[in-house]
């Protein structure tokens, strides 16, 4: 199958993660009949993700967070992998692998957390769920800072790849919107507001599926790539080089369409005392002018 790729792994991560979501929030709305659980506090009304996964869909919960993060950690390596080998706009400098790796080291910290937070319940381990949780969510957004501030770079360099400024904006949405989302959390939380509370939890837990979303288009230009061919050297498209003209990208565009600069502009000539002469190259790629020999009697005999 032609389109069959590494951008399937985001999509299986992130329609597992929305199928537990579902699965949890329709089990305590429609079976349970928004179940009052022994892990709410007094007077919280409204369940805390948490709390549902904490009773008889444990098993659900823990499989879902599981199958989430090792198709998402699957989808960091091969963005590395890929850029590595060529078929997706490679890292330029040491410091954009850096970034990268960054980024995979803090996400497997937000695999650790969202891996036992699961198996470590708020029901009867309240304190390590709630530390797995900080891990969960500090992990995944240090993740996404570090691969904004590597796309950032990218796009600098390789202006003509607009899928790159696509994802920046996408996950520095991303990182804005939960790092204030997380704040409100942790506040509401502190001051006993548990409804609140829970609300943002379960709104958290849906636009992360977003942002795991967002990894489709990192890995869909490898589909261009999948017969070995190098993404970064692949022809600039009309519309490419257009763009890369308008934003001052000339050395995309120049190296891909414009005529190239030689030192043959210039054309040195030197007399008897090597003392040279600058002709410009239109004068000296003029053909010489003809004189005519005058004639002599001698010639007409």
């Amino acid at each position: 199958m032609p389109f069959v790729s590494y951008w399937l792994f985001p999509i299986i991560s992130g329609l597992v993660w929305l199928g537990t979501l579902l699965g949890l929030f329709l089990h305590w709305v429609i079976d349970t009949h928004e179940k009052i659980y022994p892990s709410m506090e007094q007077g919280q009304t409204i369940a805390y993700i948490s709390d549902v996964g904490a009773a008889e869909l444990k098993p659900l919960f823990v499989v879902g967070c599981v199958l989430t993060t090792i198709f998402l950690d699957a989808a960091f390596i091969s963005d590395r992998l890929l850029r590595h080998k060529g078929r997706l706009v490679p890292n330029a400098s040491l410091g954009e692998k850096i970034l990268s790796g960054l980024s995979i080291a803090a996400a497997f910290i937000g695999t650790i957390g969202l891996t036992f937070l699961s198996g470590f319940d708020t029901e009867r381990h309240p304190q390590l769920h709630d530390i797995f949780l900080f891990l969960f969510i500090l992990g995944y957004l240090l993740s996404a800072i570090f691969l904004c501030w590597e796309f950032q770079r990218l796009g600098k360099k390789y202006r003509q790849h607009r899928v790159l400024r696509l994802s920046f904006w996408v996950k520095l949405t991303f990182v804005l919107v939960e790092l204030g989302l997380a704040i409100g959390f942790g506040v509401t939380r502190n001051r006993g507001d548990s409804n609140t509370a829970a609300i943002i939890e379960w709104v958290i837990a849906l636009i992360f599926s977003f942002y795991v979303f967002s990894f489709i288009i990192d890995l869909w230009p490898a589909v261009a790539t999948r017969d070995g061919g190098r993404y970064d050297l692949r022809p600039m498209t009309t519309r490419e080089m257009e763009e890369a003209i308008r934003r001052g990208s000339f050395a995309d565009a120049t190296a891909a369409a414009l005529p190239r600069i030689t030192h043959d502009s210039e054309r040195t000539l030197t007399d008897a005392n090597a003392h040279p002469t600058v002709i410009p190259a239109a004068a000296a790629a003029a053909p010489p002018p003809h004189f005519h020999k005058p004639c002599r009697t001698a010639d007409n005999l």
